[in-house]
């Protein structure tokens, strides 16, 4: 997928802003965090919050569609 041409501290504060869906919000924050900005792995960021590689690919999606909106 392809960033907005944004710079890091800018995506940062958008993630803050408007990844805010439902209960797990924070979580969801932190993982899109992890892969957009570590580049870690779906299975290596499943491994670290408990969630099975499938959970994590429909975190990241449905969080990253809701970050672009907005950028």
């Amino acid at each position: 997928m392809r960033y907005p041409t944004k710079s890091r501290d800018e995506i940062d504060q958008a993630i803050d802003q408007w990844v805010i869906c439902h209960k797990n919000a924070e979580r969801n924050r932190a993982i899109l965090r992890r892969a957009m900005f570590d580049g870690i792995s779906q299975e290596r960021i499943a491994e670290e919050f408990g969630l099975t590689p499938r959970q994590v690919q429909n975190i990241i999606y449905k969080t990253q569609e809701m970050l672009f909106r907005h950028l």
